[in-house]
């Protein structure tokens, strides 16, 4: 089992970011204000983190210098997407069901 696996089942939601990006804060903020308590990985603050954006890229289907690979949003260990997908499923209503089938969310 690769890092970002192993990392991505061990939580409800876990997101994996950069600790100077814009987006990544956004996404993390919404989940927090919905009430989630995410594990969120830094990956500039991991010795290990080209590893893991290549894990990474390989699970979104990015290759050479493709959009970002963060933020990377797990939902009950399976890959959403980024900050557009997340958007979308929210917009559409779909997100908190999504997080309580995870049990990310009690309400």
């Amino acid at each position: 089992m690769d890092r970002v696996t192993k990392l991505a089942s061990e939580r409800a939601v876990v997101v994996f970011t950069a600790s100077n990006c814009g987006m990544c804060h956004a996404v993390t903020s919404l989940l927090g204000e919905l009430g989630v308590n995410a594990a969120v990985y830094e990956l500039d603050k991991d010795p290990r983190s080209r590893d893991m954006e290549r894990e990474l890229a390989r699970k979104l289907s990015v290759s050479g210098r493709g959009p970002p690979v963060v933020p990377a949003v797990f939902i009950g260990g399976n890959l959403v997407g980024g900050i557009n997908r997340v958007m979308s499923l929210h917009l559409a209503g779909e997100l908190v069901p999504m997080l309580k089938n995870a049990g990310a969310l009690w309400l």
